[in-house]
């Protein structure tokens, strides 16, 4: 798999991710707004908003992104294993150049 696959699959990820957060961030914030959910105390309420919309998007993202989740990984395991391959073939010829 080329390198542009791997970083496509990563940056799939990480925008689908952030989909996720930006989503339930607006949807909590929307939520606040009418009523529905409690205000912070004083000028906290964005951070409140942040806080519960990383806690909701965080088990979401979990189960919603597994696929692409398991995409990223099989990339990041292969260049991983290239970079060995090519780690160890660099050691034996240093072994035989050596000798």
């Amino acid at each position: 798999m080329s390198a542009s696959a791997r970083t496509s699959a990563t940056i799939r990820y990480t925008l689908m991710r952030f989909g996720i957060f930006a989503g339930c961030f607006l949807a909590l914030w929307g939520l606040v707004y009418v009523g529905v959910l409690p205000r912070g105390l004083g000028d906290s309420n964005l951070l409140w908003v942040l806080l519960l919309a990383i806690v909701i998007s965080a088990p979401l993202s979990f189960v919603l992104l597994r696929k692409q989740r398991d995409a990223m990984s099989a990339r990041i395991v292969e260049k991983v294993d290239s970079a060995k391959a090519r780690l160890e073939a660099n050691r034996s010829q240093e072994d035989t150049a050596v000798r």
